[in-house]
Parts: C-alpha cells; structure tokens; sequence
C-alpha cells in the first residue's frame, strides 16, 4: 500500500494521483512509489489511457531539497539513474499519457510531466527547472526532454535562469499543449484520455514506441522502426476488426477488442 501516490482507474483511464501536502515533495519514497504506479499502470489491461495529477493546487514543486541536502557525490552516483527512471517512468507507459497541470510543475515536477504525451495547464500554472539556482541541473531528464520539446535554445534559457514561466508563455513555446481555467484542468485532460478508453491498444503503443523511438535515431533508422513495428499489427485482432469495419460500415465504427 502506498503512501503519497496511487493509481485510481475508472473508465479505462487511470490517473495517477499524487498527494504529498502541501507542495507533493518528491521525496525518494515518493519517486519510488511514482515508478511504482506508473508500471502498475503500463500493465494493467483495464487501463487505456493515463492522467498524472497533483490536485488543485499543484502538480508538484519538485525534489524534497531538505532530504537532498546533505547527499554527497558518493551518495547521489549510484543513485542518480534511479532518480531519473522515477521522474521519467511516465514516458514509459505504452499507452496515451497527459499530465494536468495545476499551480507549480517545478524541477522534478516539470520533469515528471514531460515524459507525458500531453500536457494541459491551468491558467494559474508555473513551470520551470530552478535547479540552477541551488547548484545543480536537472537530473531527471530535465536537459533532454525539455530540449526536444521547446529546442535547444529556449530549453537553455530555462535551464540557465531558472526562472518560471506562466501558462500563457508555456503554451507560446509549446512547453504545454492547451491551457484552461484552473479548476477545468483535470477535466480538460480527463476528456483527451477518454478518446482512447476503447481505442486500438496495441496500435496506440505502437504509434507510441515508433514516434518515441525515431526522435533518438537518424531517419532511417526510424523509417525501419515505424515498418517494423506497422507490419507487427498485421498480427492483431484490432487490425482486422479495424478493417472489416470500415469495409462494412466507413471509419469510426469498429469496436476493439485492444488485443
């Protein structure tokens, strides 16, 4: 049973709820137990689509610096790839991923929603990497993701100053893909990861692994993962229900099976 994090399903979405008052410090109990839903989460047939949410207030305001503090180098070396395989175990769940994004989404906060296939912010939202302003950088995959997200130069700018951007700036540089009233933002994310609650599961993962994987390889390498991974779901139920439906009946009306 965990503490400051569970995975609640309803509907064939599962959000993955933190709640560690007042700011949802990740603590590495609450990095672990994050990595913990999210797997839980990957394997779970019933769930289609993931939410990461922190409640109304925030999504969270990143690393408990206080736990941090006294680390060492000879502490934080073995233990610095863990800490980046828990702020980023949302990119790793092969289904939809949206984070919702209230209040504060802050170092390892801002992290966490960036191994998200979406992100929706509330017009309150503040986002930023300040590491650098305690003598550190992003160490949860805060360099490489915002990179390929925003490019090199705006990710720079954020990570040099470690300063906060508001919503509207957010979603000017792409950082987040569509900002709402703050208390329509779980709502608002709840409504994109429905679209995919009796979706083609196994489709969704490939479309998932083919788009993620080309952007860590040259075009034709990518080119060779998306052939890949098109011919595999010529070996699926969904494939041929898919097309016997539109057959049949147009596009829109199949009804998957996920298998």
């Amino acid at each position: 049973m965990t503490e400051f994090v569970r995975l609640e399903v309803e509907g064939g979405v599962g959000t993955i709820r933190l709640d560690r008052p007042p700011m949802n410090a990740f603590s590495r109990q609450v990095q672990e137990e994050l990595k913990a839903a999210a797997e839980e989460a990957a394997r779970r047939a019933d769930v289609r689509s993931v939410i990461v949410y922190g409640g109304e207030k925030v999504l969270a305001a990143g690393a408990d610096v206080k736990e941090m503090a006294g680390m060492s180098y000879a502490d934080m070396a073995p233990v610095a790839r863990r800490l980046s395989a828990c702020f980023g175990a949302m990119s790793e769940i092969p289904k939809p991923t949206v984070a919702a994004i209230t209040g504060y989404a802050l170092g390892g906060g801002m992290e966490v929603a960036l191994g998200c296939d979406r992100r929706i912010a509330g017009e309150n939202a503040k986002l930023g990497q300040p590491e650098i302003l305690l003598g550190i950088i992003p160490g949860g995959g805060g360099t490489q993701r915002l990179s390929r997200l925003v490019g090199p130069s705006r990710a720079k700018d954020l990570i040099f100053t470690g300063r906060m951007v508001g919503a509207a700036e957010a979603l000017e540089i792409g950082l987040v893909d569509e900002v709402v009233a703050p208390d329509e933002v779980y709502a608002a994310a709840r409504r994109w990861a429905e679209q995919f609650a009796d979706g083609p599961a196994v489709a969704l993962a490939a479309a998932k692994k083919a788009i993620d994987g080309g952007l860590d390889v040259d075009l034709r390498t990518g080119l060779d993962l998306e052939a890949e991974v098109f011919a595999a779901l010529f070996a699926t139920d969904d494939r041929r229900i898919g097309m016997e439906s539109f057959v049949a009946n147009g596009p829109g009306k199949a009804e998957f099976t996920g298998r």
